[in-house]
């Protein structure tokens, strides 16, 4: 082995429920190694992922025990308080930044491990903040899927496959075909980032029309449509100034909802909106209970619980991912009971589609993380998303201090 070689370990999930998603998945393994020779990746055995070693070996990527002997690990979920290896570069979903409570020990142990943290979360492009990396396209396009299987199940006029039975996207596409929609079927959705991307790719397999928002508040159509609100369509300022989104996305005091129209000319809604604590609600128990409320089914794909959506009571899982709101008393029924909205508020969407979500993700990495390790990170992308170096907490994170100190 040469001197030189960067060695990258991908390492076993280790979190509990079993998460079959990787980082790289075996092709792009191989095409990474024929493309940069100076990298050696070894893949650390499991036998829970999506793709089996053997799928690794083919490709003739070393498939080991333990990956210690690694500078840079890559994984998906957060890793166990005790798999964790001291000095190591780790590469991971911590959900630690927003001060996370469950993941507290989590940052404390990293830091006593004096681990370099990168949290794919915080990886953004300098020129417009945006993530540079994530599940979110597949999130869209597996909780789309869903919320139109739980339309077939509500209305009994069709039934399709859950997502988590099918082994890629070809088999989801074949699923598809299977849907008869209404002709005047409106759908709404929110969002305009990579999770109502994914929404869209779906619809669009589906043939359902795009219309402008003013048209589906006004129109019935004789075929299935939809609109895909961005923010200034769902939320506009209380004093009735001009709405600017970088005023809101900088403070969302002052804001209110503008959402209660589409309640009223949706049947099916599907969420692909970021949301911060602070923002408005978008619908309240009062929409729900105004007798125009249209919407029969809610796929809430971005799944805030206690958020802008009253009826996500709480997620849902992939086994059993369907449950009812009742319009009248708040409070959770089975799903299709009289009176109710369907919900469908599964939070961990993209493990029902792990082959593909794995490869879309891999892609991005290679494309937009990779070349910063291989320059030395000269734009700083990877520095602004280091957590934790050293044993200690970079400038950028120091407000996480207290939060990990409190434990």
């Amino acid at each position: 082995m040469p001197v030189n070689t960067m060695l990258i370990g991908i390492i076993r999930e280790g979190k509990k429920p079993s998460d079959k998603r990787v980082p790289l998945t075996p092709s792009q393994c191989a095409e990474i190694q024929k493309q940069f020779p100076s990298i050696q990746i070894l893949v650390q055995t499991s036998p829970i992922r999506a793709f089996e070693d053997s799928e690794y070996l083919d490709y003739g990527i070393e498939v080991v025990d333990s990956v210690a002997h690694c500078e840079i690990l890559l994984g998906v979920k957060e890793v166990p308080l005790d798999e964790l290896i001291p000095l190591k570069t780790y590469f991971f979903f911590s959900h630690t930044y927003k001060k996370q409570l469950y993941n507290r020990a989590l940052l404390k142990t990293i830091l006593e491990k004096k681990i370099r943290l990168i949290d794919y979360e915080l990886l953004l492009a300098e020129s417009n903040g945006r993530r540079l990396i994530g599940f979110g396209r597949y999130a869209g396009i597996v909780g789309a899927y869903n919320g139109i299987r739980a339309y077939g199940l509500l209305t009994k006029s069709f039934e399709i496959r859950p997502a988590h039975t099918l082994f890629d996207r070809n088999e989801m596409q074949d699923e598809l075909k299977k849907v008869r929609l209404p002709k005047d079927i409106k759908i709404a959705i929110t969002g305009k980032g990579r999770v109502a991307s994914g929404i869209v790719e779906i619809l669009a397999s589906l043939n359902v029309q795009s219309v402008e928002a003013n048209d589906f508040l006004m129109h019935s159509f004789e075929k299935p449509s939809y609109t895909q609100l961005s923010v200034k369509e769902y939320v506009q300022r209380i004093d009735g100034r001009p709405f600017l989104s970088s005023e809101f996305y900088m403070n969302p005091v002052g804001f209110e909802s503008a959402f209660k129209p589409f309640t009223q000319a949706a049947d099916l809604y599907i969420s692909g909106h970021y949301w911060e604590k602070g923002s408005p609600n978008f619908i309240e128990v009062e929409d729900i209970k105004d007798e125009k409320f249209r919407i029969q089914l809610i796929a809430d794909v971005s799944c805030d619980i206690k958020g802008p959506i009253v009826s996500t009571l709480r997620p849902s899982t992939i086994d059993d991912p369907l449950y009812g709101y009742n319009k009248s008393t708040g409070l959770e029924v089975d799903f299709g009971s009289e009176n109710s909205i369907g919900i469908m508020a599964v939070d961990n969407l993209p493990c029902e589609l792990p082959r593909d979500a794995s490869e879309d993700f891999g892609n991005e990495f290679a494309e937009k993380v990779l070349p910063h390790l291989l320059n030395n990170d000269i734009e700083g992308v990877l520095w602004r998303a280091t957590e934790t170096k050293d044993g200690v907490l970079l400038p950028d994170y120091q407000y996480l201090q207290e939060y990990v100190d409190s434990l």
